[in-house]
């Protein structure tokens, strides 16, 4: 349960927030284990075979861990994008397909469609599980509802006509990939792996700050390696935080869709 609630505090922080956690965490360690080696100097000879071989399988075990959180993130990251390409995708090809539809149906479907359009918008742009992209959600659903409805009458209305049965084709892509899009946004890097980066790293340091500081020489450089481990771990957080950090995925392709729509719709009703 601690690991799990580490996690989440990682993605409720700000950036600064957590830039400032993950730098004291990591610099703290590397500093606590040079004050230490300076403290055991005098058992040089004693510790530097020991500590040498333990501090070196411990930082390729790091190296392992911190490779393979970042895959992971970088991984969800590229897949939040490309949903929002299929997203964007889905919802154009239904506002294209609806035009054909006959009226009074098309007016409607095209007004609700910009709608929900602007719900899409909202929620790629809310924080995952807050209480806007909740009211995104469920602003979505009901204009999903209400335009199956109206898919319903119009096949009704003319069964033997292709162009309902293609709009309600391309409706139900849509309506799945708004499902796709909440998941894409919540699927985040497990917590755990979050937790055994951040500590592994900073043990890995502070164990690495102590053997050199036994031998008196290149501490200096192991803090500027700290800072480097750091600024990995903040991209490979900042990656798993869709909306909140530095690295943000573009809703570029919906918003050039949502100014398409002011355009006059390119197909006259049949």
């Amino acid at each position: 349960m601690a690991i799990v609630a580490a996690g989440s505090l990682f993605f409720r922080l700000s950036s600064l927030e957590l830039a400032l956690l993950v730098f004291g965490v990591v610099l703290g360690a590397t500093l606590l284990g040079a004050f230490a080696g300076r403290v055991l100097r005098h058992h040089a000879e004693a510790l530097r075979e020991p500590v040498g071989v333990l501090q070196a399988a411990l930082l390729g075990l790091v190296a392992l861990v911190l490779a393979f959180g970042l895959t992971m993130a970088v991984g969800r990251y590229d897949n939040r994008r490309q949903n929002v390409v299929e997203v964007a995708n889905a919802i154009g090809t239904t506002y294209l397909r609806a035009q054909t539809l006959k009226e009074p149906i098309r007016t409607r479907s095209l007004r609700e469609l910009v709608d929900y359009t602007n719900s899409t918008i909202r929620l790629s742009e809310s924080v995952p599980g807050s209480a806007a992209a909740q009211r995104a959600t469920a602003a979505g659903d009901r204009i999903q509802r209400s335009l199956w409805h109206q898919a319903g009458e119009a096949l009704a209305a003319s069964p033997r006509d292709s162009a309902p049965r293609l709009y309600v084709e391309t409706l139900n892509d849509m309506i799945d990939s708004q499902t796709s899009q909440i998941a894409a946004l919540n699927n985040r890097v497990p917590s755990s792996v979050l937790v055994v980066e951040l500590v592994g790293a900073a043990f890995g340091l502070g164990l690495l700050a102590l053997y050199l500081a036994t031998l008196a020489r290149g501490v200096v450089m192991v803090f500027f390696a700290a800072a480097f481990v750091s600024i990995l771990l903040l991209i490979t957080f900042d990656l798993d935080r869709p909306v909140r950090g530095l690295v943000r995925v573009p809703d570029t392709p919906l918003v050039s869709l949502r100014a398409s729509m002011n355009l006059p719709p390119a197909a006259d009703a049949p």
